[in-house]
């Protein structure tokens, strides 16, 4: 991020240092042992000279995320997601004929097990492409990775936008297309003095910047803006500060385990029940079913995906999802996941070929596919999603309660500065809202 040294970013979002590194461990995610290589259903030996030159042994698919750690609260259901997804391919007859067989190694909320792993599995000829990263700390130290290696990757994640990269392709929605829909409502129903509250590392900063700008496009005040470590459980001083600034909105952008204490001390100092509490990221962890109904209930969010959509997609998504994971929620996360593999699956078959150009070029042309979320277009210039957004509330049976949805936003996400049609030789990210 634009003024923070890589190594702090490391630190801000995971509490250690480079230093702290952990090895890898062999975990197993729905039954099926990974770590190591993950042999799909059909089994057998990778073809000769690599995935991607044919043959008719399986071909690796890469995947780096949180299983364990701090952080799992929201890895827990993207191990969940890329699970599901390697078995619907597979049992579809998997891709060109080729079975999938997933490498997942558990980053275990680690920023050097994320580049020891990026490292090797760039290392591995026959993974073909791979989906990972949860923070965006996590992402930029990666990223670099599969850039110098020239090797294909997916970010399966909300973010706070502005990755430019000709290898990169983004999923998960971006403060730019949650804020437009989101920041009006909130002005409308509770007021326009808004105070900001944000994980300390790139993710909040930046999208602080979002908040300022949308919060301005409606003649708005940011009457308070506060960043706050990942480590940070006790919010007394905060609360204060928000006490005296008396704004009409709490907008969240925080993030992991240690930050549910904001909302439950928000509570209890009997602020609910006077400023309104929005966000842009709260149920990527399932924070709705950890929160008490006394705290969590009213709280607004806005995102592409929430299960309880009742549209033919989700509703067909779900079904299909509980017979796999029985009762485990479907949160966004699931969707940007959902997205990342059937993008990339899609692109393939339309390719006839896994080898990364003709992908890209598949990926590029206007693609588009149904998810949980609906039917939805990759835009080929900035390598991001056409999102639906949907706004929604808590509820008291720690659910959303959907507000209003809106079709998916055809302007895309607004890099204006952002062409890997003309310029394909970007790989880079823009920090500054646009």
């Amino acid at each position: 991020m634009k003024g923070i040294p890589d190594d702090q970013q490391s630190s801000q979002a995971t509490g250690i240092t480079r230093r702290g590194f952990l090895g890898r461990a062999v975990v197993v995610a729905g039954g099926l042992t990974v770590g190591g290589p993950l042999l799909a259903a059909c089994g057998g030996d990778a073809a000769p000279g690599g995935a991607a030159g044919g043959g008719s042994g399986p071909v690796k698919v890469g995947s780096l995320l949180d299983g364990t750690g701090p952080l799992s609260l929201y890895g827990e259901p993207m191990v969940k997601a890329q699970t599901f997804m390697i078995e619907e391919i597979n049992a579809k007859g998997g891709l060109l004929g080729r079975q999938l067989e997933l490498r997942y190694i558990d980053s275990k909320s680690q920023i050097p097990n994320y580049v020891a792993g990026a490292r090797e599995l760039v290392g591995d000829k026959d993974v073909v492409v791979t989906h990972g990263g949860i923070t965006s700390a996590s992402r930029e130290a990666i990223r670099p990775v599969f850039d110098q290696a020239e090797k294909l990757y997916f970010y399966n994640q909300l973010y706070e936008g502005g990755v430019c990269d000709k290898w990169v392709f983004c999923t998960g929605v971006v403060p730019q297309q949650q804020m437009k829909q989101l920041i009006p409502y909130i002005a409308e129903v509770a007021g326009k003095r808004v105070y900001t509250m944000a994980a300390d590392y790139n993710y909040g900063q930046i999208s602080a910047q979002w908040v300022r700008k949308f919060v301005g496009d409606i003649g708005g005040e940011v009457v308070g803006e506060e960043f706050i470590p990942l480590d940070q459980s006790n919010f007394n001083s905060s609360l204060a500060r928000i006490q005296a600034a008396k704004p009409d909105v709490v907008l969240s952008l925080l993030v992991g385990g240690a930050h549910l204490g904001f909302y439950n001390q928000f509570a209890q100092a009997g602020l609910k029940d006077q400023i309104a509490l929005a966000s842009t990221v709260v149920g990527l962890g399932n924070e709705q079913q950890v929160l008490s109904p006394e705290v969590g209930e009213g709280l607004i969010v806005a995102m592409p995906y929430f299960q309880e959509l009742e549209t033919p997609a989700s509703k067909a998504f779900a079904q299909a999802w509980q017979k796999r994971w029985p009762g485990a929620y479907i949160n966004d996360e699931v969707n940007s996941v959902v997205l990342g593999y059937r993008f990339w699956a899609a692109a393939v078959e339309k390719a006839g070929t896994f080898d990364r150009d003709p992908v890209i070029a598949a990926l590029e042309s206007g693609l588009t596919i149904d998810a949980p979320e609906g039917e939805v277009l990759m835009d080929p210039v900035t390598h991001h999603v056409h999102h639906a957004v949907s706004l929604a509330k808590i509820n008291r049976n720690k659910g959303f309660d959907i507000i209003k949805s809106f079709p998916p936003d055809t302007s895309g996400p607004v890099f204006d500065r952002c062409d890997l049609i003309k310029n394909p030789d970007m790989h880079t990210q823009i920090t500054e809202a646009t």
